[in-house]
């Protein structure tokens, strides 16, 4: 088990922990429903340090990539990032990165922390010497600032107009005396930051926004608040949503597959599916009967098990019990019944639209 250098401050903080991802990560320090009200209606400061950086420099680094990622980072200019599935030969998904593009040869791949070494050692497979790549992750800490008040807190910190900083977008500036690179991105749905710094300035940073934060009613948050807030929004988890048996088309990420570019990894399989059409969609449901549906209880319509809940929890901003599920795409009209089996007993629950809550975030004319 690893943990991110902040494990003491954590600590100190009152949090309680929990293994994700092969790391000791805090799940709370309060409370799951106070901290995610606060990153609702204030603001609220994370610890991602989990999570894996890869450079991609040279000037073949678009080539590669392009090959990389279902999506198109030619559409991205400096300063800009882009969401992106990365796929395998059978489209299936490996992994759901950011692509940040930092120069005309020069991008940054943040991935998920269960998945960095495998995503490392794919990439250099696809690489094949043409690019010069780097893994970070080890020097690299990553803070995210989210809430409504994050730009309060942030701009008591930096010197850079943070209304200059369009959604989806990063630049290199310093916070709180310390040289960071900072994109206005997150997994919350409201307005936020995510700040990539030095490990070794990583303490630093922490203290220096905690004491704003809290100055502002602000509140550290855990990976517990982070997992209500973006399951309201329907964001996809990788290993509930998201895993190499499940394709971008059955998730809801077409809009994430650029057909258009034929040289990325799955492409053939992909548009053999959208030709097709796919038998499965990522759908969302609310419980009519009382029941909190968790991850992997069966999923029946009718006397026909369908699969699987994917992500299930109790929403705080709703006040209701809400899951995700991949049910038959003849059955995804809101309103349609379904039946979550939960200790061994079938409540009802209702189909309805994803996301399950509003989103807050202004995506400004620069945004991709």
């Amino acid at each position: 088990m690893q943990s991110t250098p902040l494990y003491q401050q954590h600590e100190a903080l009152g949090a309680r922990f929990t293994e994700f991802g092969g790391w000791t990560m805090p799940v709370q320090y309060s409370s799951i429903i106070e901290e995610h009200h606060t990153v609702r209606f204030r603001a609220g400061l994370f610890d991602l340090s989990h999570m894996g950086e890869v450079a991609v420099q040279g000037p073949q680094a678009l080539e590669v990539v392009q090959q990389l990622i279902t999506n198109d980072a030619s559409r991205l200019r400096d300063g800009q990032v882009l969401y992106t599935p990365v796929c395998l030969p059978s489209g299936g998904i490996l992994d759901d990165i950011l692509v940040y593009r930092l120069g005309k040869e020069s991008f940054l791949l943040v991935v998920n922390a269960a998945n960095t070494a495998k995503d490392w050692q794919w990439i250099r497979e696809v690489n094949s010497g043409r690019a010069v790549l780097e893994n970070q992750s080890a020097a690299t800490g990553l803070l995210a600032l989210q809430g409504p008040k994050s730009a309060d807190v942030l701009a008591e910190l930096t010197p850079f107009d943070l209304d200059l900083l369009y959604y989806y977008e990063c630049v290199q500036t310093d916070v709180a005396g310390v040289t960071i690179l900072l994109s206005r991105t997150g997994y919350t749905g409201e307005d936020g930051f995510e700040i990539y710094v030095p490990v070794e300035k990583l303490q630093r940073l922490w203290h220096a926004i905690y004491e704003v934060l809290v100055r502002n009613q602000g509140l550290p948050v855990g990976l517990g608040a982070r997992d209500t807030l973006r399951l309201e929004m329907g964001y996809a988890l990788y290993g509930n949503e998201l895993s190499e048996s499940i394709t971008p088309l059955e998730a809801g990420l077409a809009w994430t597959v650029a057909f258009h570019k034929p040289s990325f990894i799955g492409h053939e399989k992909l548009r053999q599916q959208a030709v097709a059409g796919v038998m499965r969609r990522l759908t969302g449901f609310e419980m009519v009967e009382r029941g909190i549906a968790r991850s992997h209880y069966p999923v029946y319509i009718g006397e026909k098990r369908v699969g699987e809940v994917t992500s299930g929890a109790p929403s705080p901003s709703l006040d209701k019990n809400i899951g995700m599920a991949y049910l038959p795409v003849s059955y995804r009209q809101p309103g349609n019944e379904l039946e979550v089996e939960i200790h061994r007993r079938r409540r009802k629950a209702t189909v309805v639209k994803i996301p399950f809550h509003p989103s807050s975030v202004r995506r400004r004319s620069h945004a991709i």
